[in-house]
């Protein structure tokens, strides 16, 4: 095969009469591409440029002025068909047993592993022609596959020639081909001598193939869309819609092997995205950045938690590191996310890395990324690095061995467990919880929150029960998420044991989010805990200032700011723009309805584990329950209650529903008159009164998130409902 490697001819010549697109149709654009464009990208996955040929014919000017001297162009002056276009590069083929594909300058759709598949089913079963088909009941103008009784092929009937029957024929020839050259050529030379001045069409090969009892097969494609060829402008935008849902679809970041950050970071499937090689060559492109801006002195420090091949990564994270000169500082342990962000600011270091998936399932795994102030990078930086990080190649990644790296110097072991524990308790007032004798329990759902919150409360002379405390990679069978129907075993550990415990504690399995459930057993939400904190911060604490929330977050912390004459921020999801609010408002609480905050003067990042010890010294201050607390600050302010829904993001979800919003005014959700929508970061309808409708598509899951607020739970239903009967798909 290296003697003859596979050549691609792209058919680029003709502009069928009738068509309604002007110009050559391979140069239209179809997204932010043209045509064109598309299938060059997936001939170069294929084989290597030198080997693609174009044949170029009507405007070939244009093409060629285009393309540039990238490419061989081979003119066909005249355009008699297909076998006669693939003629034409006679003088170019290779001589031999080598192999040649032919796909069409207009046929865009075609999936890599269909043409991948085609290849490796032509080789194995030492074809002589095979092409690419599909069985549908679209009445399209394409060649019928007619086959005999035993199912070998006979040849293909173009539309034009073919009868009422053959039309009812279901397999299609969909126009790629892969044929050994030199029988190809043969073929296409009989049939031009046999048809004269007639048109001499590829499909007319197979037919020739059979005759003279060579092997023609074909590979049939599994996706419905490739089927779709541009000859109008309908077609162009069918085609631009298709492939966005391709961009959109779950795991195909996955299957293509590439890194992609979203609002926490960078998440993937284990085995699937998040591969050892993906996390060396993330590591190698954060290392690059580093070495650009001359800050391998400062160092890297890297940290995990006790997800499936955390510390693994951890290690390969240092070895890369090392590798490139740059000092990294690895924790001993697994830790929490706010610590490992703590620790980051700590010691001046230019990144910190903590190797977590957070609250996703425990399939998944991922890296946050934080900068020297400990806050979470910003989009056009994580932008710039995973652009980086996916143009590396293995020989690209530079490393040393562990045990080397730290013979060096290059690595070292870190601990900052009592670091961090003394920098929450100089928030907390520990005094106020030792004297109020409180009974706990604490939840931290198999992940790494649980040492640090029980040397706090510990200290703090709490009575602590804790349940879910060991290490479980699997997270008890779910996600490590703190919501309601997670947390039953906690609430039944309070209602069994009524009147004994005052509050209960959980957190995410990297323990930066929190959620409580007060004494009687009942959940209580974040978007509850938010303005008790606020308020409490206020009145309690005597500290004033605004509050940053994201859109997705109760309307309550706009009330409650305005009581005290401050202002209440609205920022996009994700925790890096709440911590960019705090710090250009001076702002003393950030947090968000999914479980995290923070307050001012603490570390740029959400952190469960402060947030469990405020809620517990809130309690011993107060000398009061939460149920109590929150009823007086409901008294002042109102209530509103939130309800929230998440629905499988198919790709047609997130393709549709922005056109579908474009298209149609939103005037009522669920008979309730709309005031205002914004588009900032997904949709959100405002309604009167505080009460509003946002839906938006998660950033690191296949999710469509549905949010509520209104001024009963009744109405919270209502518009739940209502705002699923908004999607085009419902």
């Amino acid at each position: 095969m290296a003697d003859n490697p596979l050549q691609v001819v792209i058919l680029a010549a003709a502009q069928h009469p009738g068509t309604e697109l002007a110009g050559p149709r391979a140069l239209q654009r179809l997204g932010d591409k043209t045509i064109l464009d598309h299938v060059i990208e997936l001939a170069q996955q294929i084989t290597q440029p030198e080997h693609i040929y174009l044949v170029v014919g009507y405007q070939h000017q244009m093409i060629e002025e285009y393309l540039g001297s990238r490419y061989h162009y081979v003119l066909q002056e005249q355009q008699l068909g297909t076998g006669h276009a693939v003629l034409q590069m006679r003088p170019y083929l290779a001589a031999g047993a080598g192999n040649l594909m032919i796909l069409y300058g207009d046929t865009p759709l075609f999936r890599l592993s269909s043409l991948k598949g085609m290849l490796l089913r032509h080789t194995l079963k030492g074809a002589a022609f095979t092409f690419l088909t599909r069985e549908t009941d679209q009445p399209l103008p394409y060649g019928r596959v007619v086959r005999d009784a035993s199912g070998s092929i006979q040849e293909i009937i173009e539309e034009a020639d073919a009868t009422q029957t053959i039309r009812h024929i279901r397999e299609l020839n969909l126009g790629a081909y892969i044929a050994r050259t030199d029988t190809l050529v043969k073929a296409l030379c009989d049939l031009d001598c046999a048809h004269g001045a007639t048109r001499n069409q590829l499909p007319a090969a197979v037919k020739w193939c059979v005759a003279n009892g060579l092997k023609v097969e074909t590979y049939p494609c599994a996706d419905p869309d490739e089927v779709l060829g541009i000859n109008t402008p309908e077609n162009l935008e069918q085609a631009a819609l298709i492939l966005q849902k391709r961009v959109m679809r779950p795991r195909l970041i996955e299957e293509q092997n590439i890194i992609r950050f979203g609002t926490g970071g960078w998440r993937a499937i284990i085995s699937e995205g998040f591969t050892m090689h993906n996390v060396r060559r993330l590591s190698q492109a954060l290392a690059n950045r580093l070495i650009r801006q001359n800050c391998e002195s400062q160092g890297v420090l890297i940290g995990y938690d006790h997800r499936f091949l955390s510390d693994n990564a951890a290690c390969a994270a240092a070895e890369v590191m090392a590798g490139n000169g740059i000092r990294a500082i690895l924790l001993r342990e697994a830790a929490p996310t706010p610590l490992i962000t703590f620790a980051t600011a700590l010691e001046h270091t230019a990144y910190g890395l903590a190797f977590t998936a957070s609250h996703n399932p425990p399939e998944w795994n991922g890296l946050k990324v934080f900068k020297q102030d400990g806050s979470l990078l910003l989009d056009d930086e994580s932008s710039a690095i995973e652009t980086e990080a996916n143009a590396l190649a293995p020989e690209d990644v530079i490393k040393i061995e562990l045990p080397l790296g730290l013979e060096a110097g290059r690595i070292t072991y870190g601990d900052f467990t009592n670091a961090y524990v003394d920098a929450v308790e100089r928030f907390i007032d520990m005094a106020a919880i030792r004297e109020a004798g409180l009974h706990v329990v604490v939840d931290p759902m198999y992940g790494v929150g649980e040492l640090t919150i029980n040397y706090i409360l510990a200290e703090a002379r709490c009575r602590v029960t804790t349940i879910h405390g060991q290490r479980d990679p699997l997270f008890g069978g779910r996600s490590p998420a703190p919501d309601s129907q997670a947390l039953r075993l906690l609430v039944h550990t309070i209602v069994d044991n009524e009147g004994t415990y005052d509050i209960g504690l959980a957190m995410d399995g990297d323990a930066d989010r929190i959620a409580i459930v007060d004494e009687h057993g009942s959940f209580i939400t974040m978007n509850d805990l938010l303005v008790l904190v606020y308020w409490y911060l206020h009145e309690f604490k005597g500290q004033s200032g605004a509050v940053v929330r994201n859109l997705a977050t109760t309307h309550m912390l706009d009330r409650i700011a305005r009581l005290y004459h401050e202002e209440c921020i609205e920022v996009p999801v994700g925790f890096k723009h709440i911590t960019k609010g705090m710090l250009e408002h001076n702002a003393v609480l950030g947090g968000e309805s999914s479980g995290g905050l923070t307050i001012r003067g603490h570390i740029l990042g959400k952190d469960g584990i402060l947030a469990a010890a405020l809620v517990v010294e809130m309690l011993a201050r107060t000398g009061r329950r939460i149920t109590q607390l929150l009823s007086d600050v409901f008294s002042q302010i109102g209530r509103l209650y939130s309800a929230e829904l998440n629905v499988a993001a198919t790709p047609e979800m997130k393709v549709l529903f922005p056109r579908y919003l474009q298209q149609h005014r939103i005037n009522a959700v669920a008979g309730y008159p709309v005031r205002s929508i914004s588009t900032t970061d997904g949709t959100k309808l405002i309604l009167d009164n505080d009460q509003w409708v946002l839906l938006r598509f998660s950033g690191t899951e296949p999710l469509l998130r549905i949010f509520v607020e209104a001024d009963t739970p009744d109405k919270a239903q209502q518009l739940l409902m209502g705002a699923q009967r908004l999607l085009p798909l419902a």
